[in-house]
């Protein structure tokens, strides 16, 4: 089906309800693997992160990663989930080439952690998304398919596979069915994953960086009609890598089982891969069910037992969270809730608090990474922290603008040289000539000229419509190609048209 067929988002949702199950894998900022001493460090040559272990040869045995666990526990508790007084892992058993032992060392029906929930704001509107589980695992390795069109195994000539990333630990976040969210559905699901983005981050567990594969999520979606309580039949988008984009499969994954039950069609329980390119998605594999992958006991493991002291140690020790800290924050900075959250969805508040660590004031801070930096990444397609900006070069932008050395103008064209990779701000402004004209020689030279050629308007202003003052400044800003302080020139025409301001 091509995006051309598709039922438009507004007439899906006035004959089904979308029921959503987002799945979300964290790969966790430990040193060593899950079950290894091997180093998780990125950037290494393929395959020289490895040992018997995480490869699965023979007579090689698991240990557990102790601050794995100590993780899985944080993430448990920031989600209010009850944490397991004993739980173990299994072995869920497929044949693949990126998972060298043939099967991964997971949990299956006695999780970590368990019925929790995370509250998430939509447009003013709490939803509250229940959670399943979150239950510790292992990754797989990285396979390359060289050849092709499409970058995967179907037409591909060879591949290639690094098993460097086979072992990490990994945290599967999986909700219950959300179900409710009605046309809101692609904006909760987004703001779920954001949330949870910003509470993993704020834990210290993970750097959650969605591009580097570090955050990833997986969005089931089926559809019903209105008034039905059974659950159709759901599709499963792996690996969505950006907020935006588990928004766009939500909304696109709606309209496309729309549009096939309309033609009286059926829904096939699949996984589909997702294409940033146009937000479609596309089919990949008929979707296994849990016993299709012969679960069993892990027999190299002995179960996880965390002391009830452990974990009420560590609950003590959790920081402040997002929902609480932006709350703090929206007071202190003098937001609207709706304001707040404009900045939540942006992916801006430690944008913003970074700025403000740098020496930045707070409205100044957000209003760059809100205004000319958030249009930018709508441009590009790409979240802020994508940008190749720092915070310390806005607050530098920031501290260039109080000074007098630079103005709006000036500092947008500044943020634009530092984007395109010209530098630091202070050599974007010495490269380009941005500083603005401060002498008073040459601005009053250029106002000078401005009244003589537009003596009309001078007039105007004798006779006192000082309004008319505008036309000059204009004129002056451009004969200094937006270099000149504004204000100033304002207050010379005005001294020498002898007219109090």
């Amino acid at each position: 089906m091509t995006v051309t067929e598709l039922v438009s988002y507004e007439d899906a949702l006035a004959t089904y309800d979308p029921v959503m199950g987002l799945e979300v894998h964290v790969e966790l900022g430990t040193k060593t693997k899950m079950f290894c001493g091997c180093s998780t460090a990125l950037g290494a040559e393929p395959n020289t992160q490895t040992c018997p272990t995480c490869l699965g040869l023979p007579g090689s045995l698991p240990v557990v990663n102790a601050t794995g666990v100590e993780s899985a526990i944080k993430i448990g508790l920031a989600l209010n989930c009850e944490i397991a007084e004993w739980c173990r892992f299994a072995r869920k058993n497929y044949f693949y080439p990126d998972m060298p032992k043939n099967f991964q060392t997971s949990q299956y029906d006695e999780p970590i952690a368990f019925n929790g929930y995370l509250d998430v704001d939509v447009d003013g509107e709490v939803f509250r998304v229940e959670i399943e589980r979150a239950h510790m695992e292992e990754d797989t390795g990285k396979s390359t398919h060289v050849g092709g069109a499409t970058g995967r195994i179907h037409g591909a000539q060879h591949s290639l596979l690094d098993y460097n990333r086979a072992g990490i630990p990994l945290i599967e976040i999986v909700t219950k069915p959300i179900v409710g969210a009605g046309e809101k559905a692609p904006e909760v699901a987004k703001a779920y994953v954001t949330e949870l983005r910003e509470l993993i981050k704020a834990l210290g567990v993970s750097e959650a960086r969605m591009e580097m594969g570090q955050m990833r999520c997986d969005v089931n979606l089926s559809l019903r009609p209105q008034g039905v309580e059974k659950f159709g039949t759901r599709s499963e988008t792996k690996n969505v890598n950006s907020l935006r984009s588990v928004e766009r499969a939500v909304r696109f994954e709606v309209q496309r089982h729309a549009a096939v039950l309309n033609d009286g069609g059926t829904i096939i329980q699949e996984t589909r891969h997702f294409h940033e390119e146009d937000g479609s998605t596309t089919s990949g594999r008929v979707k296994e069910e849990a016993e299709d992958y012969r679960y069993f006991p892990e027999p190299d493991l002995v179960p996880v037992a965390p002391a009830r002291t452990w974990v009420e140690e560590l609950r003590g020790g959790l920081p402040e969270l997002p929902r609480v800290r932006r709350n703090r924050l929206r007071e202190d900075w003098g937001l609207s809730r709706h304001e707040m959250q404009s900045v939540l969805n942006a992916g801006a508040i430690d944008l913003i608090t970074a700025t403000m660590d740098e020496g930045a004031p707070a409205d100044q801070a957000r209003k760059w990474w809100m205004g000319e930096l958030a249009r930018r990444a709508n441009e590009d397609g790409v979240e802020l922290t994508a940008l190749p900006i720092t915070p310390a070069q806005v607050a530098r932008v920031c501290a260039l603008v109080k000074e007098g050395s630079l103005n709006d103008k000036l500092a947008r064209q500044t943020i634009e040289g530092v984007l395109a990779g010209e530098g630091d701000p202070d050599q974007v402004v010495t490269e380009r000539g941005l500083k603005v004209v401060s002498d008073e020689g040459a601005l009053g030279t250029a106002v000078d000229e401005a009244i003589a050629a537009n003596a009309a308007i001078a007039d105007k202003i004798r006779g006192g419509k000082v309004a008319a003052a505008g036309a000059l400044v204009g004129a002056v800003m451009k004969a200094t190609r937006g270099q000149a302080d504004a204000a100033r020139v304002r207050e010379l025409i005005l001294e020498k048209l002898g007219v109090e301001g």
